[in-house]
């Protein structure tokens, strides 16, 4: 991300706790510095990426923090994209909002503050084809979006403060949902007699793969038709839109999770013996055909190379715990997300923590491979 910032001209000071970053971009000639505190004095944006919300606090409310110049602070718009929950997000917009500009720019008198976690992992940051989710202020969010932009391909307005956090939780919780189910039906199915290879190719071509996609999209009514279908998908996706809804999200979450449905990944999965894998998983949202978990069916995923790189199964699980505390908090039902946090828990204590999440077909579900 970082790197496309500096190919999109834009003046960059980089703080990391890692000194050999910090080490790689002074050699590039980037301005460097030892704390948060002054990368926010030299900055008049700040975007900070970081593993855990408690991180986040640290970074902006911490000892040498962002926000240590007290209410007087030189940036005028902050961009967290980490992955956080919904809580900590609105907290800290509040936070920064109550602040003032040491120095008045254009009509901003006080600094804001966008959350905009992002999908699409190493690869697409690498690549510049990330999807921002995007909570805060609308104006702001259309300020910042060339900005965004220079690092990712789409950047999705998703509401108020917090509503691009609770798009990613519930973004990954359908996601880790759909993935063990692709991964129950592919055991299954090889359990009682036909290959994954098979599976797939009719998965691929027939029912059970997925239908979440634009009827229509115009610009001036912007018509969305959600299509979705029967069961382990149903469940999957009522639970996010649920969820959403009530962690505050509304209606702009629903439709930011229907646009990332469409962007990041093409939709499909499941595989079929007859009737029975097919009604396990019907039109789920990972993809039989660009990421399935059989070591050997497809070339180039992460399967394909003893489940390294991709999603490790410590994020999922990170996510699923953010996206069960934030249905607790909330009093939602959400029956999946408690089982799929509680595979993805055991899958890392079993030690299989950073390997990706697909990994569930072969440590959970005693999965086996195939050759090519």
């Amino acid at each position: 991300m970082a790197n496309n910032l500096l190919k999109a001209g834009y003046k960059m000071t980089v703080h990391d706790v890692n000194c050999n970053v910090m080490k790689k971009y002074s050699d590039m000639g980037v301005s460097t510095k030892q704390t948060p505190f002054e990368v926010a004095e030299a900055s008049d944006v700040v975007i900070t990426m970081l593993p855990s919300s408690s991180h986040v606090l640290n970074v902006y409310n911490g000892p040498d923090g962002l926000l240590q110049g007290g209410d007087l602070l030189t940036p005028q718009l902050f961009i967290d994209s980490s992955t956080i929950d919904p809580q900590t997000s609105r907290k800290l917009a509040v936070s920064v909002s109550n602040c003032i500009l040491k120095e008045k720019k254009e009509n901003w008198e006080n600094p804001v503050m966008l959350d905009a976690p992002v999908s699409g992992g190493v690869v697409a940051a690498e690549a510049g084809s990330l999807t921002f989710m995007v909570g805060g202020s609308e104006d702001v969010y259309l300020a910042a979006k060339s900005l965004l932009l220079s690092m990712g391909k789409n950047a999705i307005f998703c509401g108020g403060p917090g509503n691009g956090s609770v798009a990613k939780i519930c973004n990954n919780l359908a996601m880790a949902i759909s993935m063990l189910g692709l991964s129950e039906a592919l055991a299954l199915g090889q359990s009682l007699g036909i290959t994954a290879s098979t599976l797939t190719k009719i998965f691929n071509s027939s029912s059970a793969r997925c239908w979440s996609r634009f009827n229509a999209f115009n610009p001036g009514s912007q018509i969305i038709h959600f299509l979705l279908y029967n069961v382990f998908s149903m469940f999957s996706m009522h639970s996010c839109f649920l969820l959403g809804k009530k962690s505050g999200g509304g209606e702009r979450v629903r439709e930011s999770l229907i646009h990332l449905y469409m962007f990041p990944r093409a939709c499909g999965a499941g595989l079929v013996l007859s009737r029975i894998c097919s009604t396990i998983l019907k039109y789920a949202q990972c993809d039989s055909d660009s990421y399935n978990p059989v070591p050997g069916v497809m070339q180039g995923v992460p399967s394909s190379r003893n489940y390294s790189g991709g999603f490790a199964s410590k994020l999922m699980a990170k996510d699923l715990n953010l996206a069960a505390a934030s249905a607790e908090e909330v009093g939602q039902r959400c029956p999946l997300t408690f089982l799929a946090q509680n595979i993805y828990t055991e899958i890392c204590n079993d030690g299989h923590e950073t390997e990706d999440f697909s990994c569930v077909f072969q440590h959970y579900y005693s999965g086996k491979g195939e050759r090519n």
